[in-house]
């Protein structure tokens, strides 16, 4: 009887396969998405849609209310703030200047058990290479990163979609790893 426990013992310690060398465990940066809200409508939101322009190259959205708040004299349809998706090289460029906005240092809080990674800038003028055009004003944004790695089009996908299995998330040390070896990010 104590062979076979012997044996058993002997099937289970095998030693465990490197997991960082699959190439389907890398970790991409899959959109950046930089919004900002304002409190009003109308000239402000025009200012910031050219600042969002000049920053980032792309061609921003309006968004707009929901519904009716008396008290902030806004009503539904109205154009209260702006956001732009940035996807590919696009948004690794941002990011790498975004980043220096906060001096490569981020809060162990900006980053979830998701992939996600949001962060604020509280005024344009702090990104590298910004200044001050007194047409345009002063706004801080937000910056919201999704990573993704392969496997992920499982819940994305028409047919079949299902959710993402805990084995291929992306956890937090690992994207809070990710920022840190390709952006030289570290934590306050």
């Amino acid at each position: 009887m104590d062979k076979k426990v012997e044996q058993k013992t002997k099937q289970t310690d095998k030693p465990k396969k490197d997991k960082s060398q699959n190439p389907m465990r890398k970790i991409k940066i899959e959109k950046v998405l930089l919004s900002v809200g304002l409190k009003e409508s109308g000239e402000p939101v025009e200012r910031v849609f050219k600042l969002v322009k000049k920053i980032t190259g792309s061609n921003p959205t309006r968004t707009q209310t929901t519904r009716n708040a008396r008290t902030f004299r806004l009503r539904r349809g109205l154009d209260i703030g702006v956001k732009v998706t940035l996807r590919g090289k696009k948004a690794e460029l941002f990011l790498k200047k975004a980043l220096g906005g906060v001096e490569d240092k981020l809060k162990k809080s900006c980053f979830d058990n998701n992939g996600n990674v949001s962060f604020g800038i509280k005024e344009h003028l702090d990104i590298p290479g910004e200044e001050f055009d007194p047409t345009i004003g002063i706004f801080g944004f937000n910056i919201n990163t999704t990573l993704t790695r392969g496997g992920f089009r499982i819940r994305r996908r028409k047919v079949k979609a299902k959710s993402i299995p805990t084995s291929i998330r992306i956890k937090q040390d690992e994207s809070i790893d990710f920022f840190k070896k390709n952006y030289n990010v570290s934590l306050l």
